[in-house]
């Protein structure tokens, strides 16, 4: 199937942009990867440093037979549900490496922090830059470089663009991404939503709040809706750095430990047979796209509109937000999964997940076919399901048509022709609105602000019946300069009883939202934030501003020229100083100083 030009044209516009960058990207990986290995390489004493603690069987192997030599990094810990499964996953790898001649070692953990956890809270303000700390650990395991290549075990939100990242710092080294699945399907999605919002107006206590959320989130696992976690592993299998249809295979399913050794094998089967996959190579321009279309066609989070663009910078490449939007004008939407839909992510698996969707961008011409991955078939391999023969042998069947059209549908027939993603420009900056979760008639909101400077206050106005009319909250000071861009998923609750209500309303904030945010319209990650003297920082409350998606504007509606003379307020002292002590965000100051905007990832190592 002939490229779509659209997408032609969106890989052409990054290649041409990014070729200083990548063309320095590439060179550094070849220096690294044209040395000697590592045992060869170093002095007595640091090959001695490096495998003192192993077997002597597996030290004999590495130093005198010079078998490969796998690291491991992992964001294992028995607190999160996502990454309690992770625990048995070495000794696994290691048993497997053995088998195969090699030898496999655990050389570094990565923080994992849960947004469920910390939503709401000050610890929430470490969250995004958790990625780049996750980013730098990452380094910092890998940097004894005594590795013919790397497994990467991490699910959430921050952990697999922080693992992706710093493991791209080593581009030059084989690298397979390791999940652990979705939770069982408990109590749905919507039901959930439905008792939070009964929860907000009071109508129901802490008691049956806590039991819904515990019915919903109860047991190990990635959480089942289609968040920022989820879509994650819909990325990986799309830039083909998972073993192929691993994404969305329970914790606890027979296959699992099989796909787990299956990861060791894949990596191995790149260095063993020198066929030439090293993780920077992988990711170029094409699977940086292929990514982004992925995302687009499942409704996913919008925290990838960040986190993407700074994966594509650690590579050498530069992405932007048109970028994404112009994708998003050709890529139809091609699944309905919470908070898009009803369905979870075990629901939409078994509708036929990413391998049905992958197969249908293909088909469409909508994704490159012509990519490196991780196996030697391509990206084709990422269309089929995998499963487990009589034997135990690992086996991929063809996804087939769709096994309910509520849930996944062909790109003949999808739920929407665009990928329900638009970029929203005007005189309040740059900005974005996921538009697939939204009601079609909530696309366009205009309606006299209230501003906010936090979001406990949005809350204690709510409670107090200040809202109950056609209103546009204004949630400022939310960015990575100002307080670490927390994620602002509490807001939708009142915000969405408020629309229920039958009143238009829409939320305008240089913060995030949570990948699990969606029927309540949103512009979010505005740009410049205020905190770096944007506009939302000269909005009064009082001002009428109209959010038009179809349009793609973002407007306050006051004259130019009262506008231009207006002043930016600053940001509060008193917020400030708050917003940097307690919870550990002391030691986060210099990542706030320095963060580059959402647009530009957010990062804070650039």
């Amino acid at each position: 199937m002939k490229l779509h030009p659209t997408v032609e044209a969106v890989t052409q516009r990054i290649r041409q942009r990014s070729q200083p960058t990548r063309r320095a990207y590439l060179d550094r990986l070849t220096l690294a990867a044209n040395r000697k290995p590592g045992p060869e390489r170093m002095g007595c004493a640091n090959v001695a440093h490096a495998f003192a603690a192993m077997p002597a069987n597996d030290k004999l192997r590495v130093v005198t037979e010079r078998a490969p030599n796998i690291g491991i990094v992992t964001a294992y810990n028995d607190m999160l549900s996502a990454h309690a499964p992770l625990q048995p996953y070495p000794d696994l790898i290691k048993q497997e490496a053995r088998k195969l001649g090699a030898t496999a070692q655990v050389v570094g953990g990565v923080p994992a922090m849960c947004d469920g956890v910390t939503q709401g809270t000050p610890g929430m303000e470490l969250s995004l830059f958790s990625r780049d700390v996750i980013a730098m650990a990452t380094a910092v395991a890998l940097s004894h470089d005594v590795f013919d290549g790397a497994l990467m075990l991490g699910v959430c939100d921050k952990i697999v663009p922080g693992l992706l990242i710093g493991a791209l710092q080593f581009g030059h080294l084989p690298t397979v991404f390791v999940p652990a699945g979705p939770m069982t399907s408990g109590l749905s999605n919507g039901e959930k939503a439905k008792v939070r919002e009964l929860a907000a107006q009071g109508l129901v206590g802490r008691a049956e709040l806590l039991q819904a959320e515990s019915a919903a989130y109860h047991g190990p696992g990635t959480c089942t809706f289609y968040g920022t976690a989820n879509s994650n592993q819909m990325l990986l299998e799309a830039m083909g750095l998972h073993v192929p249809g691993t994404a969305f295979i329970n914790p606890g399913a027979a296959v699992r430990q099989e796909l787990t050794r299956e990861a060791l094998r894949t990596v191995l089967g790149i260095t063993k047979s020198r066929r030439f996959a090293p993780i920077g190579e992988v990711v170029d321009e094409r699977c940086i796209v292929n990514a982004m279309v992925a995302l687009l066609a499942t409704g996913g989070s919008t925290n990838h509109l960040i986190h993407w663009v700074a994966v594509a910078r650690a590579a050498g490449m530069v992405i932007d937000w048109d970028d994404f939007s112009a994708l998003s004008d050709v890529v139809p939407l091609l699944s309905r999964v919470y908070p898009n839909g009803a369905a979870d992510v075990n629901q939409f698996q078994a509708a036929g997940g990413p391998g049905f969707v992958i197969r249908e961008l293909l088909d469409a011409g909508l994704m490159h076919a012509d990519v490196l991955t991780v196996r030697a078939g391509g990206l084709r391999e990422y269309t089929g399901i995998p499963y487990a023969n009589a034997a135990g042998d690992l086996r991929w069947v063809d996804a087939g048509a769709s096994q309910d059209d509520a849930i996944v549908r062909p790109a003949s027939a999808p739920f929407s022709p665009h990928g329900g993603l638009k970029l929203l420009q005007g005189n309040l900056g740059r900005s974005v609105i996921k538009t697939s979760a939204v009601p079609d008639d909530r696309h366009v909101i205009e309606a006299p602000c209230r501003v906010f400077d936090s979001q406990e206050a949005l809350h204690q106005a709510f409670a107090a019946d200040e809202l109950n009319r056609d209103l546009i909250c204004v949630v400022r000071w939310q960015g990575p300069q100002a307080n670490g861009m927390p994620e602002l998923h509490k807001l939708t609750p009142p915000l969405a009883v408020l629309q229920g209500k039958g009143f238009r309303v829409a939320l305008v904030t240089d913060g995030r939202m949570s990948g699990a945010s969606g029927k309540v319209p949103a512009a979010i990650h505005v740009s410049p934030e205020a905190a770096a003297g944007g506009a939302l920082a000269k909005v009064r409350d009082g001002d009428i501003i109209r959010l038009d998606a179809p349009a793609g504007t973002l407007q306050v509606l006051v004259a130019d020229a009262q506008w231009q003379a207006r002043a930016t307020q600053p940001m509060p002292q008193a917020l400030f100083e708050a917003n940097g002590l307690g919870m550990g965000r002391e030691l986060f100051a210099n990542m706030r100083r320095n963060s580059l905007a959402a647009e530009q990832g957010a990062c804070s190592w650039l």
